[in-house]
């Protein structure tokens, strides 16, 4: 088809598909390499083949050298570690679109989000992570979003790191013993402190214990290459979380963030350095507060100079807030289902973001096969390309899961395992009160102070870190705000630290 005829390296999706309903191979539908950082959006409704068109593009890409993340919620992405099995239904389709076909498996890394699963464990710091991110895991509102921010800020200005839950459920109870450390920057009131310290303590039932502390993944891991020359395709595992979405997408936010602050800036090079698939990037954008989709949009659109490409990845457009959808270059869009009113709505929503084209395509979206899809894509010099029927090409990587003992055997092997693998508790906030308690009392018992008289019954009650908390050392340490300037953290849009690596 005319506009699809790049000379430079490209993506091969499949073949036009006639008027007749027959695939043309003379006439290929092909994603120009150099603009898979220019963003895009695969959308269709549920069983229409999302995923087999993550896995095509991903082994294409990782074929080309290009390094690829990958969300697998349901558990089927990990068949990429194997070569595709021949059937007849692979062959009749590669002979349709004119696929030369081959059952090849791609170099693969496997990750778990806190080690919850199989794979190299994903954990991030709590300053790290940010209050804008943590907000939106814990459901909290803009007014009580604003005063975690508060409280990350006091904690990065008096220079208390803050690793895990534990260390900042320990700042907001001090904060809520001691106002006034707080004034000159605002309040946090007693009612706004209890929601969230609430927030945290159920959040912490849920086991989100294992998601927070250290070794802290460095995203820049994702770059990485095979000896071969192809790019890794980094697969995280989610079946283990998928009772907690608001979690799973807030923390691949997260690693996006870390990618903007750790990337330099490369302009437009002749090949993405990574593309990132965000699956049901509706979970990302549902309740969120308007600083969260502010953050979103400005990360989305001047990630590209970093040379990373995002595709998200849903169910309509409709999912996608307008400022984001205005940043996605390529379109990839799989049949829809117009059964309620609002679901014809939606379609017509659909429609009216396509570049204008001779086909019917309130019609045409309900009425694509499994596997079909309508494709509009940026060509080599910023265009969109001609809305195409397209009848995509088969992955060559097994469309299953893998076999477990294929799973474990890349996990066993991979280099990143000795680097993250093993948790580690290092001296925190909560540590170091606790070691100043213990230092404050310990002379008083050593060179034989009177008995204390009995404390009252509520005193008895106080834990050793409230008693450390209210201490005058830890007062000095609090007010000593001049002292911690050196250590003073600055954050990014995401409201995420930026690290010295």
């Amino acid at each position: 088809m005319k506009g699809y005829d790049f000379p430079g390296p490209a993506l091969e999706l499949g073949a036009l598909v006639k008027d007749d309903g027959t695939a043309d191979p003379s006439s290929p539908i092909r994603v120009p390499l150099a603009m898979m950082n220019r963003h895009g959006l695969v959308a269709g409704a549920t069983g229409t083949g999302k995923t087999k068109t993550l896995q095509l593009m991903a082994e294409q890409l990782s074929g080309q050298g290009v390094p690829v993340f990958l969300a697998d919620v349901k558990g089927d992405l990990s068949g990429m570690a194997s070569p595709g099995l021949p059937s007849d239904r692979t062959a009749r389709r590669a002979a349709e679109v004119g696929q030369t076909w081959a059952g090849t498996a791609c170099p693969v890394e496997f990750y778990s989000l806190g080690g919850i699963g199989e794979g190299v464990p994903l954990r991030a710091t709590m300053t790290a992570f940010g209050p804008t991110l943590l907000a939106k895991v814990l459901g909290l509102n803009e007014t009580q979003e604003s005063s975690l921010g508060l409280i990350f800020y006091f904690a990065d200005k008096h220079g208390m790191p803050l690793l895990d839950l534990k260390d900042l459920i320990a700042v907001i109870q001090y904060l809520t013993d001691t106002p006034e450390v707080l004034k000159g920057v605002g309040g946090l009131s007693g009612a706004t402190a209890g929601v969230i310290l609430r927030a945290l303590i159920n959040f912490q039932s849920q086991g989100a214990d294992a998601f927070f502390g250290e070794p802290e993944f460095d995203a820049r891991d994702l770059l990485r290459q095979a000896p071969d020359g192809r790019g890794f395709v980094s697969i995280l595992e989610l079946p283990a979380v998928q009772d907690r979405p608001r979690l799973f997408s807030t923390f691949l936010m997260w690693l996006l963030a870390d990618l903007f602050e750790a990337l330099p800036e490369v302009g437009d090079p002749d090949k993405p350095k990574l593309v990132f698939f965000f699956d049901e990037a509706h979970l990302l954008f549902s309740d969120a507060s308007r600083a969260f989709l502010e953050s979103i949009t400005q990360t989305v659109r001047l990630i590209r100079s970093k040379g990373v490409g995002v595709f998200l990845v849903t169910q309509t457009p409709k999912d996608v807030p307008a400022d984001v959808l205005a940043q996605l270059g390529a379109r990839v869009q799989h049949a829809l289902r117009a059964f309620t009113p609002q679901d014809a709505k939606d379609l017509r929503a659909t429609v009216s973001t396509f570049p204008e084209s001779s086909y019917d395509l309130q019609r045409l979206l309900t009425e694509l096969g499994i596997g079909e899809a309508v494709v509009t894509v940026l060509s080599e010099s910023g265009a969109p390309t001609p809305v195409a029927w397209t009848r995509l090409r088969a992955p060559q990587s097994l469309m299953a899961p893998s076999d477990p003992s294929v799973v474990h055997e890349v996990i066993a092997a991979s280099p990143l395992q000795a680097k993250y693998g093993t948790a580690v508790d290092r001296e925190s906030a909560y540590e170091m009160l606790s070691a100043r308690l213990a230092a404050h009392e310990a002379p008083a018992d050593s060179y034989g102070a009177p008995p204390k008289e009995p404390r009252r019954e509520e005193e008895q009650k106080k834990s050793v870190l409230e008693n450390v908390l209210g201490s005058s050392e830890f007062h000095a340490m609090a007010r000593s705000a001049a002292s911690a300037l050196g250590r003073e953290i600055t954050r990014s849009i995401f409201g995420t630290a930026r690290r010295r690596r």
